[in-house]
């Protein structure tokens, strides 16, 4: 008989002794934390405590055990003559031998104690089966290693990781802060739709999808922004939301189909005030998560300190070219793709060529956070075109360790100009299978009732948490990602 059979026959057997090994419910009075940080208060006091059976040593008549819950793992010590099982009179020596199994969920009833080897202990005096595990845990002294499978089940990482544990938490921690940060700043954070009839905010491929009820194609969202602008057009002025957004390209260490993001609105700024923002909150949770001055990730080191540096896009590419990009013809920028060994370079526009050559020569090598500003006006559709050139939009990408963490805009807010960028991109459809599919008309009639000047920003969180605490792939970072089906 196989362990799983075995410990399914457990269960059968334990039901006709009376003992239920799935119970509804179990009454605590300390985390393992708690406990051990109120040890000395405790004296003799009785506690109870619950957690998974990770180890057990049996001496003969005693057994040493350790059991673990979320906050981390305490010993626990059961004798002979007095421990009893659950609520009954019965012994439960024989039970702690036999009936459970490394991987189980108990809770004890005890007193404190400390060991001889000075280790503090819980003197069991009854003992809980709470949930019987039929399937025995990763072999303990490797844990769960191998990445692919700490992916497919990222139940078992958890469980035999503290790491990852301790991880999943500060992501957690993480997005709080942020939320936290944004409504210390006069921001409301609001929902949006995330199935649209329309999508839009950025250059991306959807997923698809059908309303029976509504007899329509839906779309799920590439970016929540031309609805967050909808909010500043009813009045409210200052707007963020984090939420999942879905773009059906490819997965590489900093692409992902399903990610979180934070985009937020403020009425009356542009994107000088956001740019200020944006570096607040980075030192911040710097500071608050205690990363020290320097970042370290994937074997690179980034200097954090302020002002972060500022290069105009424009300027930097044209130097690593040697050549005006935006004055350029396509062909030129065709042969300087190529010998960039940027794929697929002669089906590209010219605005796909000009965005892919700048992340090929200028944004992977930016280390230290920078702020790349001033894009050309073709890469943005949505910005207000450049104050002092025409040819370029205020925007800026927020730049570290070669990734692309932040793009923020002066919002674009003349509706008769942003129809024009609107009909120009839909020349492109034949070119660029991301451009949007049609024009969002109704994001039009809420600009021409008017929408006050802003400031906007998208942060990728997921990129965000990655840096933070020196994840060096975008699923690492990601409870549950999605694999390819298992073909054996």
């Amino acid at each position: 008989m196989d362990e799983f059979e075995n410990r399914k026959a457990k269960i059968e057997a334990l039901r006709d002794r009376g003992i239920e090994p799935y119970p509804y419910r179990f009454e605590l009075t300390h985390h393992v934390s708690e406990f051990k940080e109120q040890f000395e208060a405790l004296g003799e006091k009785q506690v109870s405590l619950a957690g998974r059976l990770v180890a057990r040593r049996i001496f003969g008549k005693l057994i040493f055990a350790h059991i673990q819950d979320e906050t981390g793992r305490v010993q626990i010590a059961i004798q002979k003559g007095h421990a009893k099982i659950g609520d009954t009179e019965d012994d439960a020596i024989k039970f702690a031998k036999k009936d459970l199994d490394i991987g189980d969920i108990i809770g004890v009833v005890g007193r404190p104690f400390v060991t001889k080897t000075g280790e503090k202990t819980v003197a069991v005096e009854r003992i809980y089966l709470l949930a019987k595990g039929l399937r025995p845990l990763p072999e303990k002294w490797h844990g769960l290693r191998d990445r692919e499978a700490r992916y497919r089940q990222r139940y078992l990482d958890l469980m035999v990781n503290p790491d990852s544990r301790e991880f999943f938490k500060n992501r957690a921690l993480a997005i709080s802060e942020i939320r936290k940060f944004f409504v210390e700043n006069g921001f409301i954070e609001f929902e949006t739709p995330t199935l649209q009839p329309i999508y839009g905010g950025a250059y991306a491929k959807p997923f698809e999808t059908y309303a029976h009820a509504l007899n329509s194609k839906l779309y799920l969202r590439i970016s929540d922004e031309l609805y967050l602008k909808r909010l500043l057009v009813g009045g409210y002025e200052r707007v963020f939301e984090i939420c999942k957004d879905f773009r059906n390209e490819g997965i590489d260490r900093f692409h992902y189909p399903e990610f979180t993001m934070l985009e937020a609105y403020a009425a009356y700024w542009d994107y000088t005030d956001m740019m200020a923002l944006t570096e607040r909150l980075l030192i911040h949770l710097i500071e608050h998560f205690d990363r020290g001055e320097t970042l370290e990730f994937d074997n690179q080191s980034a200097e954090i300190k302020r002002p972060f540096p500022r290069i105009k896009f424009v300027d930097a590419l044209a130097e690593k070219l040697g050549f005006d990009p935006l004055d350029a013809e396509v062909e030129r920028l065709v042969e300087a793709a190529k010998k960039a060994e940027i794929n697929g370079a002669e089906k590209m526009p010219r605005h796909k060529l000009i965005d892919k050559l700048f992340d090929a020569l200028v944004g992977d090598y930016l280390i230290e956070p920078t702020f790349v500003m001033d894009h050309p006006r073709i890469l943005s559709p949505l910005a207000k075109v450049h104050r002092e050139d025409p040819r370029l939009v205020e925007r800026f990408e927020l730049y570290v360790f070669g990734m692309e963490l932040a793009n923020a805009f002066s919002e674009l807010n003349d509706p008769i100009d942003q129809r024009k960028r609107f009909e120009a991109l839909m020349e492109l459809r034949g070119q660029d299978d991301e451009v949007p599919n049609e024009i969002d008309e109704d994001f039009l009639t809420a600009l021409e009732y008017g929408m006050p000047p802003a400031g906007g920003i998208g942060i990728g969180i997921d990129r965000l948490v990655m840096i933070l605490f020196n994840r060096p792939a975008i699923r690492d970072v990601l409870l549950f990602p999605q694999l390819r089906p298992k073909t054996d």
